[in-house]
């Protein structure tokens, strides 16, 4: 099965380097599609300069957030299935194999890739964002009666004939919550597998308030 990786970005010229770097070097990654928000950074200018046959580089008319970014590397992709990697270091590109390994064994239709299922390294940050994200999960799942542990987790992968005519609606963050409750509606195969989270301190991270919330 051919795997494409979707790389929003917003203004990450300090780690995309490393990112596509990463990603050149997966055997089991066959296409990235990289979307530029319209980053003020050298964010469009470093992925441009990038020598890849893997990468294609798209740039947004104007900034609309993660959520029109997905939706417009969903719609340039070719692949069998698709994996969320954002432009940053949080979440390390070498553990993808990790997240779409049950897709490509037959085994699943959907991976989260959970920051929650404690087997892999985390990095200890801040209580009342774990407070959100459990109580944003804990929503989603009483409304899609799914037991997930971790939905605003990066790492989402899917099968791409399953959102082959769905547009996200929501703007800003809302794609995480959009998504799940998307393939709650479908008789899915749905798993989650622990993953590692180096992530940033909010000096250093994106501003996400309680709007995105």
């Amino acid at each position: 099965m051919k795997v494409t990786a979707l790389v929003p970005c917003y203004n990450e010229e300090s780690s995309l380097l490393t990112i596509l770097e990463k990603l050149e070097t997966l055997d089991h990654i066959h296409e990235v599609i990289f979307v530029d928000d319209c980053s003020t950074d050298k964010s469009h200018e470093i992925a441009s300069n990038f020598r890849s046959e893997k990468l294609k580089v798209f740039k947004q008319t104007h900034n609309q957030g993660k959520s029109a970014a997905i939706n417009r590397a969903m719609k340039e992709a070719s692949g069998d299935v698709f994996i969320i990697q954002d432009a940053d270091l949080e979440y390390d590109p070498e553990e993808i194999i990790d997240v779409i390994g049950p897709i490509l064994d037959g085994k699943a239709d959907v991976v989260y890739g959970s920051r929650f299922m404690v087997k892999k390294a985390a990095r200890v940050l801040y209580y009342y964002h774990f407070l959100a994200n459990k109580f944003l999960t804990f929503l989603s799942n009483v409304l899609t009666n799914l037991n997930m542990t971790d939905i605003e987790t990066c790492y989402k992968a899917f099968k791409s004939d399953l959102v082959k005519d769905f547009e996200i609606t929501s703007s800003g963050f809302g794609m995480e919550v959009e998504l799940t409750a998307y393939f709650s509606k479908m008789p899915l195969r749905i798993y989650e597998v622990p993953i590692s989270y180096y992530g940033r301190t909010y000096e250093k991270r994106k501003k996400i308030g309680m709007k995105d919330g």
